[in-house]
């Protein structure tokens, strides 16, 4: 109830700031699930700032509750959005439920998943926020997204007609293509962390489980993997913000530089430049590491439960994924130090996911809204 109340006092505000003049320079952009530059919000703010020296960005990034940060979303921002020609959004913002845009706003859905595994939107709402989902969604004028088959699922999980998604790229995949960016990027990292440089980077980069608002911890035996794995093999941990939140990262670097908590590091195509090797389960993570042609394992260790209780899946799940499953940390190990077998399987997985492999999405998705 709190937060509709907020909604609708974010609708009341966005009314009177219609009074004032639209602005084709001005952009709103929501990027409350990654607000780095190397997001796809980020690089397109980038490429516009090259291109118009008159844009304007007003950003909203993560939930700050400090008296400024909740003055300025419900006073300033929906003044901000009501002066914009463009919405650039990387999440849901569920406000937009309640508003009236203006005739001929542009609000274009980057969503931060490159594709997905697990089922979401309008697949796993039910009841009043189901309505207040299909509300927002209707708003959305341009859904961008990086193939043929994410286009046909991400129009049912939108509630979108196809002519409203556009099969561009996604601009963030762009740095991907980019030998020269990488080079710069990894370059940088180890600038930062030289004790890692001549490691095997692994990075576990689990994703959110509804069942962790209560519970939020790592299902990793990490005693279990340092005394089983080889010694200039390192683990780099990239939690969820919400899980990141109750970690102790103490608990990482007790384990003598053979675990890093990478959790509040920015950059996450830095990270999957650098790694060796990706450690996931559910997360869209690897429709952007699946460019880099490495071993990918999928740590599943709750498979069962979440695809009879939890989300679900839009496809059989061994089946679909590029890699091993394996349900515990013996089983992980195993594959860390045993042979890669899923290169046929990952080039194929590679080819439905990219419509382009070019790395000019950005350019492409300019051409459509400019």
């Amino acid at each position: 109830m709190k937060k509709i109340i907020g909604y609708r006092l974010f609708a009341i505000m966005y009314r009177i700031g219609c009074l004032f003049r639209p602005d084709s320079n001005r952009y709103f952009c929501v990027m409350t699930h990654d607000g780095s530059a190397q997001s796809s919000v980020g690089v397109v703010i980038t490429a516009i700032m090259e291109r118009n020296e008159k844009a304007r960005f007003s950003c909203l990034r993560k939930e700050n509750k400090s008296k400024k940060a909740l003055f300025e979303l419900f006073v300033v921002k929906p003044f901000e959005l009501a002066r914009a020609g463009t919405v650039l959004l990387d999440n849901e913002f569920l406000p937009m439920a309640y508003l009236k845009l203006r005739d001929g706003v542009k609000v274009v859905q980057l969503w931060h998943g490159t594709g997905t595994i697990k089922k979401f939107g309008h697949d796993i709402s039910s009841g009043k926020m189901l309505d207040i989902v299909e509300r927002a969604d209707s708003k959305i004028t341009h859904l961008i997204v990086n193939s043929q088959y994410t286009k046909k699922l991400y129009s049912h999980t939108f509630g979108l007609d196809l002519e409203k998604v556009y099969v561009t790229g996604i601009p963030r995949t762009d740095m991907l293509f980019d030998r020269q960016a990488l080079l710069r990027i990894e370059h940088s990292f180890y600038e930062t962390y030289p004790e890692l440089s001549g490691k095997k980077l692994v990075l576990y980069a689990p994703t959110f489980r509804d069942s962790q608002i209560d519970n939020p911890r790592v299902m990793l035996d990490l005693k279990k993997w340092v005394d089983n794995t080889p010694e200039d093999t390192v683990l780099l941990l990239r939690l969820h913000p919400f899980v990141a939140k109750y970690y102790d990262s103490g608990e990482a670097s007790a384990y003598c530089g053979k675990v890093y908590d990478m959790s509040g590091y920015s950059g996450l195509n830095t990270l999957l430049c650098v790694s060796d090797v990706l450690i996931t389960d559910y997360s869209s993570i690897i429709f952007e590491y699946i460019v880099f042609d490495r071993q990918i394992i999928f740590y599943a260790y709750d498979l069962d439960t979440f695809e009879n209780d939890g989300r679900g899946f839009y496809e059989d799940y061994r089946d679909y994924v590029p890699g091993a499953v394996v349900l515990d940390t013996e089983g992980l190990i195993n594959e860390i130090n045993g042979d890669d077998g899923f290169k046929e399987k990952r080039k194929k997985f590679f080819d439905d996911a990219y419509e382009y492999k070019d790395g000019k999405s950005t350019e492409r998705l300019l051409k459509l809204i400019l």
